[in-house]
This record gives structure tokens, C-alpha cells and sequence, in this order.
């Protein structure tokens, strides 16, 4: 199964065409191991990838006749902080605050915020 083409003083090994062929069409059977076939034929796996790249490369534009992709340019922008309208630090959900106006007492509970303060107090002087 070793189909090794060899010459005289070159050291380096030269593998045929037919064997080249047949461990690229084992190794793109479904489930198979790239490294497992190439270590079973004592070459290096990174070789066998190679020549699977230049084969799938070669018959990439036969078999799908789809054009290579194109990558988009992106920006990415990162949205400003939300800004918070609460100007003063959420108080204890304890605590009561009352406000007498004329004959008015309104009395407020729990965690009050200044909007809400401000609103009452404006009701309170379109009532007066």
C-alpha cells in the first residue's frame, strides 16, 4: 500500500499521485480520522490536510458554482450609559414624610423620590 516514488540523492520522500488521491477520498468519508490514516501510512497528518485543501480547493467552484464569500466591514458603537433621573440616592423604604399646606396635611411613606415630591407640591399649589 506504501506507493512511494523515490530518486537517487533526494532525501525527500515523494508520494504518488494514486496514493495522494486514495487517503484524501478515506479521509472525507464521514467519521473518519485524518490523523488515523495518516499515521497508518507513516506520513505526518498535517500533510494529508494539505492535500485535502488543495483538493477541495480545486473542485470548490465545480461542485457548488457558489461565489467564494465576502466579508462585510462592521463597526461596532457602544450605546452611552442610560442616564438616570434620580438626582438624590433612593431612601430607606421606612421613614414618612408630611407637608401641611393651609388645612392640608399630606402625608407621604416608603421610598419617596424627589419626582414624586415635586409633583405633590405642584398639585398642592394649583389647589391653594
Amino acid at each position: 500500500m506504501n506507493k512511494r516514488v523515490t530518486s537517487g540523492k533526494d532525501t525527500r520522500r515523494k508520494h504518488s499521485e494514486e496514493l495522494k488521491q486514495e487517503l484524501v477520498e478515506r479521509s472525507l468519508v464521514p467519521g473518519a480520522s485524518v490523523a488515523a490514516i495518516a499515521q497508518e501510512h507513516g506520513i505526518n497528518a498535517n500533510l494529508l490536510f494539505n492535500w485535502r485543501r488543495l483538493r477541495l480547493r480545486t473542485e470548490a467552484p465545480a461542485v457548488g458554482g457558489a461565489a467564494p464569500a465576502t466579508l462585510l466591514p462592521v463597526t461596532v458603537q457602544m450605546e452611552p450609559p442610560a442616564k438616570s433621573n434620580k438626582a438624590i440616592a433612593p431612601r430607606p423604604s421606612s421613614g414618612v414624610i408630611e407637608i401641611d399646606v393651609g388645612a392640608t396635611r399630606v402625608r407621604l411613606r416608603g421610598a419617596v423620590d424627589e419626582a414624586s415630591v415635586r409633583c405633590v407640591l405642584r398639585l398642592l399649589g394649583a389647589i391653594a
